[in-house]
């Protein structure tokens, strides 16, 4: 099979610069990477077809020879003693070609490397994340608050202004790296790279370094910090402040702050989304007469709540919009009342003797005692049977 003219592999004019012919490589290498077309297998074949035409294309002197003698330039022995491409192939010597890839690699991955090339010249570590743990109770939740809170940081040196070195001393170039922070070192056809051990990855190194901080550009210190925790947080609430976390290394940005809520259990609500639950213990009598109870509310009012003649254990009553609000607005929930049906104790024999009394005319009072031992008699029935 014939061999694609270059110009048209990458898909640029004969009359191209070297900018657009590098320009245009790099465009069809990412399209074309195999790593992105697993489901291309002709993938592979024109990815090697873009960089045997880069590898000739941005050599002005085989670019030469090829506009003159197009293919045939460097087949045969021709093309200046063997620096051409190899016939048929990649071209050029692993240099060449792990020099061209390590292009389109910067590209495709250096967002994970640091930013591509050259991305690390000069570059100041940012500072790490902090976490605040913050326990509030449930009232708190509900209407929110503001609160001081010290936070043990790392903050930047006020006697060389974050930069690490002496006052009158400035940071110079590693010499290691050239201040890429970063070196490369060959490996076959691949540019492995890694952070520079010289510098740490910061592209410079201190001479005379800051008798405070001892170069680091930042010193250990508690911070004050007034926070707002709005309405309606929960457990597990996060609130993110940018900005007041640890100082960088020598004038790196500053991370930041992290506080996650914790809102501690309630003695009489129990708290489900922003719903709340309370459990309200009735007497006997109450629960079979019926009548008016007053329970608690969250924000520290009051609710009466009637309560139906003949209530069982579990029952549950809504009252609407007294529950938790809803962090990012919406209104509130529900607060539910859930009845427990207490059994008196300690009675006097007076008392005994009328409940007595009472449980000789309550034989057709209780429905749910009757249909569940009329099933159980039906089950020893069947069985005996």
């Amino acid at each position: 099979m014939a061999k694609r003219d270059f110009y048209d592999v990458l898909g640029v004019s004969k009359g191209a610069s070297a900018d657009e012919i590098k320009k245009a490589y790099r465009k069809k290498a990412k399209e074309l990477h195999p790593d992105r077309n697993a489901d291309n297998p002709e993938s592979e074949t024109q990815f090697k077809e873009a960089n045997e035409a880069y590898e000739v294309l941005k050599d002005p002197e085989k670019k030469a020879a090829y506009d003159r003698f197009g293919h045939a330039a460097f087949e045969g022995g021709m093309g200046g003693g063997g620096g051409g491409p190899r016939p048929g192939g990649m071209g050029g010597g692993q240099g060449d070609f792990a020099s061209a890839f390590s292009d389109v690699f910067d590209d495709l991955f250096g967002d994970f490397m640091g930013g591509g090339r050259g991305g690390g010249r000069g570059r100041a570590a940012r500072g790490s994340d902090l976490r605040y743990n913050l326990s509030v109770t449930l009232e708190e939740a509900y209407s929110g608050l503001s609160k001081m809170i010290r936070v043990p940081t790392s903050v930047a040196c006020d006697a060389c202004d974050g930069s690490g070195a002496e006052s009158g001393s400035e940071p110079t170039m590693c010499p290691t790296c050239s201040g890429m922070g970063k070196v490369r070192a060959q490996q076959g056809f691949f540019t492995v790279e890694r952070t520079c051990p010289t510098c740490g990855g910061l592209g410079q190194i201190i001479q005379n370094p800051c008798k405070v901080c001892a170069g680091q550009g930042r010193v250990e210190k508690d911070r004050a910090l007034s926070i707002n925790v709005p309405a309606g947080v929960e457990t597990g609430t996060r609130i993110r402040l940018a900005g007041e976390g640890e100082a960088g290394m020598r004038g790196g940005p500053t991370g930041d702050l992290y506080i996650f809520i914790d809102v501690a259990p309630h003695d009489l609500f129990e708290r489900d989304g922003n719903n709340l639950f309370c459990r309200v213990p009735v007497s006997m009598t109450a629960a079979a007469l019926g009548g008016d109870i007053e329970v608690p509310t969250i924000d520290g009012g009051r609710s009466r709540v009637k309560i139906p003649a003949g209530s069982q254990s579990g029952r549950q009553m809504r009252l609407r919009g007294k529950g938790m609000p809803a962090l990012r607005g919406g209104g509130y929930g529900d607060m539910f009342i859930e009845l427990a049906v207490e059994t008196p104790v300690n009675l006097t024999s007076r008392q005994k003797e009328l409940l007595r009394e009472f449980a000789d005319l309550s034989e057709d009072n209780n429905p749910e005692s009757k249909s569940f031992f009329s099933s159980v008699k039906n089950f020893w029935d069947s069985m005996k049977g």
